[in-house]
């Protein structure tokens, strides 16, 4: 679905159904998932530019173009990534796209398995965890339902990483929304609800607890669409205070 959402060619006919449905309840899904993804970009960024020099990348899709790996090589080569889903298609098909790579790779599991996630031997292989690490779960927590507790799991992983480490996160809400996209949100909220994969919004504050014991970098909790972004966003684009994004360093 992201990969319809940002015009990818790396999807299934079930995911284009649905994506007509999405799109039709609400039409700026895409914007939205186009602010994402820069956000992803300007994210792994600000973390090479800090030191770090290894990505697990959870809820990743199909690494395409201007993906973690691509975007950490311009400014490090040797960065290392392991990219995690739960769709084994998705996985099979980036497990292909990198698998002349010795840097990257891509295994099948779920955001709520953490240990699976981080004792995978492929993990192990890439991922020193005495070393600062970049966590990245873009686009992917509001698929945790409350019930799973989800300040736990984040906790989960965070309790495995070296100080020094940083997580990026972004999440869909509706806290700013006009009335028009807030409806529309919601009743996508619903469709979702009907999937494998349901979503859940949550508000600012619920967004901001989720760093609870890490230090929130500047600009702290952001629209996705403005963090550490230098160019203005558009004040009447519905998609822009659609969701929050923040990144924070492990102490």
């Amino acid at each position: 679905m992201y990969d319809l959402y940002l015009g990818g060619t790396h999807n299934y006919p079930v995911d284009r159904a649905f994506y007509e449905s999405a799109v039709q309840i609400c039409p700026f899904i895409p914007d939205l998932a186009r602010h994402n993804r820069r956000f992803l970009q300007r994210a792994v960024q600000f973390t090479v530019n800090s030191g770090i020099r290894q990505f697990i990348d959870i809820g990743s899709g199909v690494p395409t173009v201007g993906n973690v790996h691509e975007v950490a090589h311009e400014i490090e080569p040797d960065t290392r990534v392991v990219y995690v889903d739960n769709d084994s298609e998705a996985v099979v098909t980036a497990q292909e796209i990198l698998e002349d790579s010795a840097v990257a790779t891509a295994i099948p599991a779920d955001l709520r398995q953490p240990d699976v996630i981080l004792d995978h031997p492929d993990t192990k292989r890439l991922i020193n965890f005495d070393e600062p690490v970049g966590l990245l779960m873009v686009a992917v927590f509001h698929f945790v339902s409350p019930d799973a507790n989800p300040h736990a799991l984040l906790r989960s992983y965070l309790d495995r990483l070296a100080p020094g480490s940083y997580v990026a996160l972004s999440h869909i809400t509706v806290d700013d929304a006009t009335p028009v996209a807030r409806e529309q949100l919601e009743n996508l909220e619903r469709a979702y609800g009907s999937t494998s994969n349901p979503a859940y919004l949550r508000t600012r504050s619920e967004f901001t607890a989720l760093f609870d014991g890490l230090e929130i970098v500047e600009p702290g909790v952001a629209y996705v669409s403005d963090w550490r972004n230098v160019q203005p966003a558009d004040p009447h684009d519905p998609a822009r205070p659609c969701g929050y994004a923040a990144v924070g360093r492990r102490l």
